[in-house]
């Protein structure tokens, strides 16, 4: 799952393409296939949203949250390649994007009425 958080002003008009972004980068780096697609979008107040200094209104927060085991090299070539298409697809400079990966076990995921280790039919490989 990923959220997203932004000032609503400037996250609301892209957040569509942005989902698409997100999306198809998820599908290049770690092939997640084209239905597995679960993001939810938090439209923030500005003054219910601060940030470091030196970004603009255009920060952009990106949590992932995933199944552990994955590479380093896996996180970090999924990172790049986001700050590169989120900057051409959409104009946000990676200096306005923050990205972090937030990883748990198999058995700490839910869904389906299982838990994600007892799964046995992924359409997509956790372990690259």
């Amino acid at each position: 799952m990923i959220v997203v958080y932004g000032i609503k002003e400037k996250l609301n008009p892209i957040k569509s393409k942005l989902s698409d972004v997100i999306h198809g980068c998820m599908q290049s780096v770690l092939g997640m296939p084209e239905d597995k697609r679960a993001h939810r979008f938090v439209p923030l107040e500005r003054d219910d949203f601060y940030y470091p200094g030196g970004r603009s209104d255009a920060y952009t927060v990106i949590e992932i949250n995933m199944m552990a085991g994955r590479k380093p090299e896996t996180h970090k070539d999924l990172i790049k390649a986001l700050f590169i298409e989120i900057e051409s697809q959409l104009g946000v400079e990676s200096v306005d994007v923050e990205i972090t990966i937030k990883e748990q076990q198999p058995y700490q995921w839910g869904f389906r009425g299982i838990t994600g280790d007892e799964a046995n039919d992924l359409k997509y490989k956790v372990n690259v």
